[in-house]
Protein backbone atom coordinates (compact mmCIF):
# COMPACT_ATOMS: atom_id res chain seq x y z
CA UNK A 1 0.00 0.00 0.00
CA UNK A 2 0.82 3.52 -0.79
CA UNK A 3 0.20 6.90 0.61
CA UNK A 4 1.88 9.88 -0.63
CA UNK A 5 1.72 13.76 0.85
CA UNK A 6 3.36 16.18 -1.20
CA UNK A 7 3.03 19.26 -3.28
CA UNK A 8 0.17 17.40 -5.62
CA UNK A 9 -2.05 16.37 -3.08
CA UNK A 10 -2.94 13.60 -1.07
CA UNK A 11 -2.56 10.13 -2.96
CA UNK A 12 -2.52 6.98 -2.13
CA UNK A 13 -3.82 3.49 -2.84
CA UNK A 14 -7.29 2.69 -2.11
CA UNK A 15 -7.45 0.23 1.24
CA UNK A 16 -5.25 -1.57 3.64
CA UNK A 17 -4.28 -0.08 6.86
CA UNK A 18 -5.02 3.61 7.74
CA UNK A 19 -1.49 5.69 6.89
CA UNK A 20 -0.76 2.87 4.95
CA UNK A 21 -2.84 3.19 2.21
CA UNK A 22 -5.58 6.46 1.30
CA UNK A 23 -8.29 4.61 3.89
CA UNK A 24 -11.29 6.02 4.53
CA UNK A 25 -9.62 6.95 7.88
CA UNK A 26 -7.09 8.71 6.15
CA UNK A 27 -9.65 10.96 3.58
CA UNK A 28 -11.77 11.89 7.11
CA UNK A 29 -8.48 13.59 8.53
CA UNK A 30 -7.03 15.14 5.13
CA UNK A 31 -10.12 16.67 4.28
CA UNK A 32 -10.64 17.90 8.27
CA UNK A 33 -7.25 18.72 7.91
CA UNK A 34 -8.00 20.80 4.61
CA UNK A 35 -11.33 22.80 5.85
CA UNK A 36 -9.64 23.71 9.27
CA UNK A 37 -7.03 25.36 6.68
CA UNK A 38 -9.70 27.21 5.00
CA UNK A 39 -11.81 28.13 7.97
CA UNK A 40 -8.49 29.60 9.84
CA UNK A 41 -7.22 31.65 6.90
CA UNK A 42 -10.62 32.82 6.03
CA UNK A 43 -13.25 32.55 8.71
CA UNK A 44 -15.79 33.75 6.55
CA UNK A 45 -15.18 30.79 4.63
CA UNK A 46 -18.76 29.06 3.68
CA UNK A 47 -18.45 27.07 0.99
CA UNK A 48 -15.79 24.56 -0.96
CA UNK A 49 -16.46 22.70 -4.59
CA UNK A 50 -15.99 18.83 -5.09
CA UNK A 51 -15.43 17.13 -8.47
CA UNK A 52 -14.41 13.65 -9.40
CA UNK A 53 -13.03 11.62 -11.87
CA UNK A 54 -15.11 8.60 -12.81
CA UNK A 55 -12.51 5.86 -11.02
CA UNK A 56 -14.13 2.89 -9.44
CA UNK A 57 -13.63 4.16 -5.95
CA UNK A 58 -14.96 7.56 -6.88
CA UNK A 59 -18.05 7.47 -5.61
CA UNK A 60 -17.09 5.97 -2.22
CA UNK A 61 -14.25 9.30 -1.52
CA UNK A 62 -16.90 11.26 -2.65
CA UNK A 63 -19.29 10.35 0.09
CA UNK A 64 -16.04 10.83 2.72
CA UNK A 65 -14.81 14.03 1.21
CA UNK A 66 -18.88 15.60 1.31
CA UNK A 67 -19.97 13.92 4.44
CA UNK A 68 -16.48 15.45 6.13
CA UNK A 69 -16.59 18.79 4.62
CA UNK A 70 -20.34 19.02 5.95
CA UNK A 71 -19.39 18.52 9.53
CA UNK A 72 -16.24 21.08 9.27
CA UNK A 73 -19.85 23.62 9.41
CA UNK A 74 -18.60 24.32 5.17
CA UNK A 75 -20.89 23.85 2.52
CA UNK A 76 -20.53 21.80 -0.40
CA UNK A 77 -21.23 22.31 -4.10
CA UNK A 78 -21.16 18.98 -5.64
CA UNK A 79 -20.56 19.29 -9.33
CA UNK A 80 -20.27 15.33 -9.44
CA UNK A 81 -18.15 13.70 -12.54
CA UNK A 82 -15.99 16.31 -13.75
CA UNK A 83 -12.48 17.10 -15.11
CA UNK A 84 -9.70 18.86 -13.09
CA UNK A 85 -9.83 21.93 -14.99
CA UNK A 86 -13.38 22.03 -15.03
CA UNK A 87 -13.09 21.73 -10.83
CA UNK A 88 -11.16 24.77 -10.65
CA UNK A 89 -13.15 27.18 -13.46
CA UNK A 90 -15.77 25.97 -11.06
CA UNK A 91 -14.22 27.35 -8.01
CA UNK A 92 -13.91 30.54 -9.10
CA UNK A 93 -17.42 30.59 -10.96
CA UNK A 94 -18.86 30.36 -7.57
CA UNK A 95 -16.86 32.26 -5.93
CA UNK A 96 -16.35 29.51 -3.20
CA UNK A 97 -13.37 29.54 -0.83
CA UNK A 98 -11.91 26.29 -2.00
CA UNK A 99 -12.08 23.10 -3.85
CA UNK A 100 -11.24 19.73 -3.82
CA UNK A 101 -10.79 17.42 -6.79
CA UNK A 102 -10.82 13.16 -6.26
CA UNK A 103 -8.37 11.89 -8.94
CA UNK A 104 -5.40 10.35 -8.65
CA UNK A 105 -4.61 11.56 -12.35
CA UNK A 106 -2.32 9.37 -14.44
CA UNK A 107 -2.16 6.61 -11.77
CA UNK A 108 -3.93 3.07 -12.23
CA UNK A 109 -6.90 2.38 -10.73
CA UNK A 110 -6.54 1.25 -7.38
CA UNK A 111 -5.05 4.90 -6.76
CA UNK A 112 -7.20 7.88 -5.83
CA UNK A 113 -6.60 10.81 -4.30
CA UNK A 114 -7.39 14.82 -2.79
CA UNK A 115 -6.22 17.36 -4.93
CA UNK A 116 -6.25 20.82 -3.23
CA UNK A 117 -7.46 24.17 -4.51
CA UNK A 118 -7.52 27.80 -2.94
CA UNK A 119 -10.04 30.26 -3.69
CA UNK A 120 -8.31 31.13 -7.26
CA UNK A 121 -8.75 27.57 -8.31
CA UNK A 122 -5.16 26.89 -8.22
CA UNK A 123 -3.33 24.58 -6.27
CA UNK A 124 -1.86 24.76 -2.48
CA UNK A 125 2.06 26.31 -2.55
CA UNK A 126 4.24 23.66 -0.82
CA UNK A 127 4.27 25.93 2.78
CA UNK A 128 0.29 25.78 2.64
CA UNK A 129 0.43 21.58 1.63
CA UNK A 130 2.72 21.78 4.68
CA UNK A 131 0.42 23.67 6.90
CA UNK A 132 -2.34 20.80 6.30
CA UNK A 133 0.18 17.63 6.86
CA UNK A 134 0.53 19.56 10.00
CA UNK A 135 -2.98 19.96 10.86
CA UNK A 136 -3.40 16.09 9.94
CA UNK A 137 -0.71 14.81 12.14
CA UNK A 138 -1.30 17.16 15.29
CA UNK A 139 -5.37 16.25 14.85
CA UNK A 140 -5.71 20.25 15.06
CA UNK A 141 -9.57 20.16 13.44
CA UNK A 142 -12.67 20.98 15.58
CA UNK A 143 -16.04 19.51 13.94
CA UNK A 144 -18.71 21.95 13.70
CA UNK A 145 -22.02 21.26 16.43
CA UNK A 146 -24.82 20.29 14.82
CA UNK A 147 -27.04 23.11 14.27
CA UNK A 148 -23.65 24.54 12.34
CA UNK A 149 -23.76 21.21 9.78
CA UNK A 150 -22.69 22.80 6.08
CA UNK A 151 -25.31 21.90 3.05
CA UNK A 152 -24.76 19.52 0.14
CA UNK A 153 -25.67 21.35 -3.42
CA UNK A 154 -25.70 19.52 -6.75
CA UNK A 155 -24.79 21.24 -9.51
CA UNK A 156 -23.91 19.31 -12.55
CA UNK A 157 -23.83 22.07 -15.04
CA UNK A 158 -20.36 22.80 -14.71
CA UNK A 159 -18.92 20.84 -17.37
CA UNK A 160 -21.40 22.00 -20.18
CA UNK A 161 -19.84 25.62 -18.76
CA UNK A 162 -16.66 25.10 -18.73
CA UNK A 163 -16.95 23.83 -22.80
CA UNK A 164 -18.82 27.49 -23.65
CA UNK A 165 -15.34 29.47 -21.86
CA UNK A 166 -13.79 27.49 -24.02
CA UNK A 167 -15.49 28.26 -27.61
CA UNK A 168 -15.51 31.61 -26.09
CA UNK A 169 -11.39 32.29 -26.04
CA UNK A 170 -10.63 34.54 -28.75
CA UNK A 171 -7.98 31.84 -30.51
CA UNK A 172 -10.48 29.70 -30.75
CA UNK A 173 -12.57 29.72 -34.53
CA UNK A 174 -14.99 26.88 -34.18
CA UNK A 175 -16.01 27.77 -37.71
CA UNK A 176 -12.34 27.52 -39.25
CA UNK A 177 -12.76 24.33 -37.38
CA UNK A 178 -16.21 23.14 -38.71
CA UNK A 179 -15.24 23.85 -42.26
CA UNK A 180 -11.90 21.72 -41.84
CA UNK A 181 -14.55 18.99 -41.06
CA UNK A 182 -12.15 16.74 -39.46
CA UNK A 183 -12.45 12.90 -38.70
CA UNK A 184 -11.31 12.81 -34.75
CA UNK A 185 -10.37 9.53 -33.01
CA UNK A 186 -10.78 10.05 -29.01
CA UNK A 187 -9.01 7.88 -26.43
CA UNK A 188 -10.59 8.41 -22.83
CA UNK A 189 -10.05 5.72 -20.40
CA UNK A 190 -13.01 5.04 -19.59
CA UNK A 191 -12.91 8.25 -17.50
CA UNK A 192 -14.77 11.34 -16.94
CA UNK A 193 -13.28 12.81 -20.52
CA UNK A 194 -14.85 10.10 -22.45
CA UNK A 195 -17.90 12.21 -21.81
CA UNK A 196 -16.85 15.62 -21.57
CA UNK A 197 -14.02 15.42 -25.14
CA UNK A 198 -17.15 14.16 -27.41
CA UNK A 199 -19.09 16.92 -25.88
CA UNK A 200 -16.87 19.59 -26.65
CA UNK A 201 -15.57 18.69 -30.14
CA UNK A 202 -19.71 18.46 -30.88
CA UNK A 203 -19.66 21.85 -29.79
CA UNK A 204 -16.48 23.11 -31.78
CA UNK A 205 -18.32 22.16 -34.61
CA UNK A 206 -16.82 18.54 -35.28
CA UNK A 207 -19.13 15.76 -36.41
CA UNK A 208 -17.57 12.83 -37.30
CA UNK A 209 -15.82 11.51 -34.10
CA UNK A 210 -14.55 7.74 -33.46
CA UNK A 211 -15.11 7.14 -29.50
CA UNK A 212 -12.62 4.43 -27.98
CA UNK A 213 -12.79 3.53 -24.37
CA UNK A 214 -15.26 6.57 -23.64
CA UNK A 215 -17.66 4.64 -21.52
CA UNK A 216 -17.04 6.51 -17.82
CA UNK A 217 -16.96 3.36 -16.11
CA UNK A 218 -13.67 3.80 -14.00
CA UNK A 219 -12.45 0.36 -15.51
CA UNK A 220 -9.33 1.21 -17.21
CA UNK A 221 -8.85 -0.16 -20.41
CA UNK A 222 -5.31 0.29 -20.37
CA UNK A 223 -2.62 2.01 -18.19
CA UNK A 224 -3.79 5.23 -17.54
CA UNK A 225 -0.76 7.39 -18.56
CA UNK A 226 -1.06 8.69 -22.23
CA UNK A 227 2.71 7.41 -23.28
CA UNK A 228 2.93 6.35 -26.54
CA UNK A 229 3.42 2.62 -25.16
CA UNK A 230 0.00 2.83 -23.49
CA UNK A 231 -1.80 4.17 -26.83
CA UNK A 232 -1.69 1.22 -28.96
CA UNK A 233 -5.33 0.85 -29.28
CA UNK A 234 -5.66 4.18 -30.75
CA UNK A 235 -2.22 4.05 -33.35
CA UNK A 236 -3.46 1.09 -34.85
CA UNK A 237 -6.74 2.39 -35.26
CA UNK A 238 -5.54 5.75 -36.96
CA UNK A 239 -2.68 4.02 -39.41
CA UNK A 240 -5.68 3.06 -42.25
CA UNK A 241 -6.62 6.61 -42.58
CA UNK A 242 -9.91 6.71 -40.27
CA UNK A 243 -9.07 10.02 -38.80
CA UNK A 244 -7.37 13.12 -39.15
CA UNK A 245 -6.18 13.27 -35.67
CA UNK A 246 -6.33 11.63 -32.71
CA UNK A 247 -6.40 12.95 -28.89
CA UNK A 248 -5.71 10.79 -25.56
CA UNK A 249 -6.30 12.14 -22.47
CA UNK A 250 -5.65 10.94 -18.93
CA UNK A 251 -8.35 10.07 -16.51
CA UNK A 252 -8.97 13.64 -14.82
CA UNK A 253 -8.51 15.56 -18.29
CA UNK A 254 -5.54 17.56 -18.09
CA UNK A 255 -3.28 16.02 -19.72
CA UNK A 256 -2.99 15.90 -23.54
CA UNK A 257 -1.46 13.75 -25.63
CA UNK A 258 -1.79 13.84 -29.83
CA UNK A 259 -1.80 11.43 -32.05
CA UNK A 260 -0.49 11.95 -36.34
CA UNK A 261 -2.92 10.82 -38.90
CA UNK A 262 -0.86 7.77 -39.80
CA UNK A 263 -0.86 6.32 -36.01
CA UNK A 264 2.19 7.09 -35.08
CA UNK A 265 2.36 10.04 -31.89
CA UNK A 266 2.52 13.52 -31.92
CA UNK A 267 4.64 13.04 -28.73
CA UNK A 268 2.94 14.88 -25.97
CA UNK A 269 5.69 16.74 -25.28
CA UNK A 270 4.54 18.74 -28.44
CA UNK A 271 1.51 19.44 -27.60
CA UNK A 272 2.28 22.22 -25.69
CA UNK A 273 4.88 23.45 -28.22
CA UNK A 274 2.32 23.52 -30.98
CA UNK A 275 -0.34 25.26 -28.49
CA UNK A 276 2.25 27.69 -27.91
CA UNK A 277 3.17 27.89 -31.33
CA UNK A 278 -0.02 29.23 -32.41
CA UNK A 279 -0.50 31.23 -29.36
CA UNK A 280 2.44 33.20 -30.28
CA UNK A 281 1.90 34.18 -33.86
CA UNK A 282 -1.18 35.96 -32.31
CA UNK A 283 -0.27 37.39 -28.86
CA UNK A 284 3.59 37.48 -28.85
CA UNK A 285 4.61 36.87 -25.04
CA UNK A 286 7.22 34.96 -22.31
CA UNK A 287 6.69 31.27 -22.21
CA UNK A 288 7.28 28.89 -18.81
CA UNK A 289 7.82 24.89 -18.93
CA UNK A 290 9.40 22.76 -15.99
CA UNK A 291 12.48 21.80 -16.40
CA UNK A 292 11.62 18.03 -17.54
CA UNK A 293 10.09 19.55 -20.64
CA UNK A 294 11.36 19.95 -24.22
CA UNK A 295 13.50 22.44 -25.09
CA UNK A 296 11.58 22.89 -28.22
CA UNK A 297 9.38 25.40 -26.57
CA UNK A 298 12.52 27.61 -25.71
CA UNK A 299 13.03 27.12 -29.66
CA UNK A 300 9.83 28.42 -30.67
CA UNK A 301 9.62 30.68 -28.23
CA UNK A 302 13.01 32.74 -29.71
CA UNK A 303 11.58 32.39 -32.92
CA UNK A 304 9.19 34.62 -32.14
CA UNK A 305 11.77 37.32 -30.17
CA UNK A 306 10.14 36.38 -26.84
CA UNK A 307 11.60 35.13 -23.83
CA UNK A 308 11.35 31.68 -22.18
CA UNK A 309 12.15 30.69 -18.39
CA UNK A 310 11.79 27.18 -17.06
CA UNK A 311 10.71 26.07 -13.67
CA UNK A 312 10.59 23.26 -11.23
CA UNK A 313 8.34 20.91 -11.75
CA UNK A 314 5.03 20.73 -10.51
CA UNK A 315 1.92 22.67 -11.52
CA UNK A 316 1.99 25.15 -8.94
CA UNK A 317 5.30 26.02 -9.95
CA UNK A 318 5.21 26.53 -13.34
CA UNK A 319 1.69 28.60 -12.81
CA UNK A 320 4.20 31.14 -10.43
CA UNK A 321 6.67 31.25 -12.71
CA UNK A 322 4.45 32.17 -15.42
CA UNK A 323 2.40 34.98 -13.30
CA UNK A 324 6.10 36.06 -12.36
CA UNK A 325 6.97 36.55 -15.87
CA UNK A 326 3.47 37.66 -17.18
CA UNK A 327 3.47 34.32 -19.28
CA UNK A 328 1.00 34.42 -21.97
CA UNK A 329 1.22 30.20 -22.70
CA UNK A 330 3.00 27.45 -20.25
CA UNK A 331 2.41 24.05 -19.09
CA UNK A 332 3.95 20.92 -19.10
CA UNK A 333 6.35 18.55 -21.28
CA UNK A 334 3.62 16.01 -19.85
CA UNK A 335 0.92 17.43 -22.39
CA UNK A 336 -0.10 19.96 -19.72
CA UNK A 337 -1.54 23.01 -21.67
CA UNK A 338 -1.84 26.00 -18.98
CA UNK A 339 -3.31 29.01 -20.78
CA UNK A 340 -3.96 31.94 -18.68
CA UNK A 341 -6.39 33.55 -20.71
CA UNK A 342 -8.76 31.21 -19.60
CA UNK A 343 -7.34 30.14 -16.05
CA UNK A 344 -4.21 29.01 -14.69
CA UNK A 345 -4.52 24.94 -14.85
CA UNK A 346 -3.83 22.64 -17.29
CA UNK A 347 -6.62 22.02 -18.84
CA UNK A 348 -6.83 19.31 -22.26
CA UNK A 349 -10.15 21.01 -23.33
CA UNK A 350 -8.06 24.49 -24.28
CA UNK A 351 -5.74 22.30 -25.77
CA UNK A 352 -7.97 20.69 -28.23
CA UNK A 353 -9.69 23.73 -29.07
CA UNK A 354 -6.12 25.62 -29.78
CA UNK A 355 -4.87 22.83 -31.60
CA UNK A 356 -8.31 21.99 -33.53
CA UNK A 357 -7.69 25.93 -34.43
CA UNK A 358 -4.01 25.69 -35.58
CA UNK A 359 -4.69 22.69 -37.67
CA UNK A 360 -7.19 24.05 -39.61
CA UNK A 361 -6.15 27.16 -40.73
CA UNK A 362 -2.91 25.74 -41.49
CA UNK A 363 -4.67 22.95 -43.44
CA UNK A 364 -1.94 20.44 -43.24
CA UNK A 365 -1.93 17.29 -42.03
CA UNK A 366 -0.47 16.73 -38.42
CA UNK A 367 2.44 15.14 -39.82
CA UNK A 368 3.49 18.20 -42.18
CA UNK A 369 3.01 20.31 -39.48
CA UNK A 370 5.26 18.38 -36.36
CA UNK A 371 8.07 18.77 -39.59
CA UNK A 372 8.17 22.27 -38.26
CA UNK A 373 9.14 22.16 -35.05
CA UNK A 374 12.66 21.38 -33.99
CA UNK A 375 13.27 17.78 -33.77
CA UNK A 376 13.73 16.37 -30.46
CA UNK A 377 13.74 12.81 -28.99
CA UNK A 378 12.85 12.79 -24.64
CA UNK A 379 13.39 10.20 -23.41
CA UNK A 380 11.76 9.13 -19.91
CA UNK A 381 12.71 6.56 -17.57
CA UNK A 382 12.43 5.89 -13.81
CA UNK A 383 13.90 3.88 -10.29
CA UNK A 384 11.73 2.21 -8.42
CA UNK A 385 12.92 3.85 -4.82
CA UNK A 386 13.02 1.27 -1.50
CA UNK A 387 13.86 2.28 2.01
CA UNK A 388 17.28 2.42 1.82
CA UNK A 389 18.02 4.56 -1.01
CA UNK A 390 18.98 7.88 0.52
CA UNK A 391 17.73 9.96 -2.21
CA UNK A 392 19.80 12.99 -1.16
CA UNK A 393 22.75 11.45 -1.31
CA UNK A 394 22.42 9.66 -4.20
CA UNK A 395 21.91 13.06 -6.06
CA UNK A 396 24.38 15.14 -4.60
CA UNK A 397 26.31 12.49 -6.11
CA UNK A 398 25.18 12.65 -9.58
CA UNK A 399 25.78 16.71 -9.05
CA UNK A 400 29.33 16.02 -8.17
CA UNK A 401 30.01 13.84 -10.82
CA UNK A 402 29.28 16.09 -13.60
CA UNK A 403 30.12 19.37 -12.01
CA UNK A 404 31.77 20.82 -15.01
CA UNK A 405 28.62 20.89 -17.00
CA UNK A 406 25.56 23.02 -16.64
CA UNK A 407 23.94 22.00 -13.42
CA UNK A 408 20.27 23.46 -12.48
CA UNK A 409 19.24 22.03 -8.57
CA UNK A 410 16.06 23.79 -8.05
CA UNK A 411 14.33 21.01 -8.52
CA UNK A 412 16.55 17.83 -7.97
CA UNK A 413 19.59 17.74 -10.47
CA UNK A 414 19.48 18.63 -14.07
CA UNK A 415 22.51 18.24 -16.29
CA UNK A 416 22.95 20.49 -19.08
CA UNK A 417 24.93 18.74 -21.81
CA UNK A 418 25.81 20.60 -25.18
CA UNK A 419 23.79 18.38 -27.14
CA UNK A 420 20.91 17.40 -24.79
CA UNK A 421 20.06 16.95 -21.30
CA UNK A 422 19.08 14.89 -18.21
CA UNK A 423 16.62 15.41 -15.38
CA UNK A 424 16.43 13.75 -12.32
CA UNK A 425 14.15 13.87 -9.62
CA UNK A 426 12.10 12.48 -7.13
CA UNK A 427 8.76 12.17 -7.99
CA UNK A 428 5.87 13.95 -6.02
CA UNK A 429 3.02 11.38 -6.88
CA UNK A 430 4.77 7.68 -7.12
CA UNK A 431 7.77 6.12 -4.96
CA UNK A 432 10.33 6.71 -7.76
CA UNK A 433 12.76 8.37 -9.08
CA UNK A 434 12.44 9.85 -12.43
CA UNK A 435 14.46 10.20 -15.35
CA UNK A 436 14.02 11.98 -18.18
CA UNK A 437 16.52 13.26 -20.71
CA UNK A 438 16.61 15.01 -24.27
CA UNK A 439 18.94 15.31 -27.30
CA UNK A 440 18.16 15.21 -31.10
CA UNK A 441 18.02 11.34 -31.16
CA UNK A 442 16.48 8.44 -29.14
CA UNK A 443 20.08 6.63 -29.22
CA UNK A 444 21.58 9.78 -27.55
CA UNK A 445 19.01 10.58 -25.08
CA UNK A 446 18.85 6.88 -24.32
CA UNK A 447 22.66 7.15 -23.88
CA UNK A 448 22.88 10.55 -21.84
CA UNK A 449 20.38 8.71 -19.83
CA UNK A 450 21.80 5.39 -18.82
CA UNK A 451 25.14 7.57 -17.93
CA UNK A 452 23.31 8.76 -15.24
CA UNK A 453 21.46 5.69 -14.45
CA UNK A 454 24.45 3.79 -14.35
CA UNK A 455 25.68 5.91 -10.91
CA UNK A 456 22.31 5.49 -9.58
CA UNK A 457 22.75 1.56 -9.68
CA UNK A 458 25.73 1.01 -8.60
Amino acid sequence: MSLIKSISGIRGTIGGKAGEGLSGVDIVKFTAAYGSFIKKNNPKASKIVVGRDARISGKMVEHLVVGTLLSMGLDVINIGLSTTPTTEVAVTGCKADGGIILTASHNPKEWNALKLLNSKGEFLSDKEGKEIISIAEKEEYVFAEVDSIGKEYKDETWSLRHIEMVKGLKLVDCEAIEKANFTVAVDAVNSVGGIVIPQLLRALGIKNIIELNCEATGKFAHNPEPIPQNLTDISELMKDGKADVGFVVDPDVDRLAIVMENGEMFVEEYTLVAVADYVLRHTPGSTVSNLSSSRALSDVTKKYGCSYAAAAVGEVNVVEKMKETNAVIGGEGNGGVIYPELHYGRDALVGVALFLTLLAKEGKKISDLKKEYPAYCIVKNKVTLTPEIDVDRLLHTVKEKFKDEKITDIDGVKIDFEDGWVHLRKSNTEPIIRVYSESSTEERAEALARTVMDIIEN
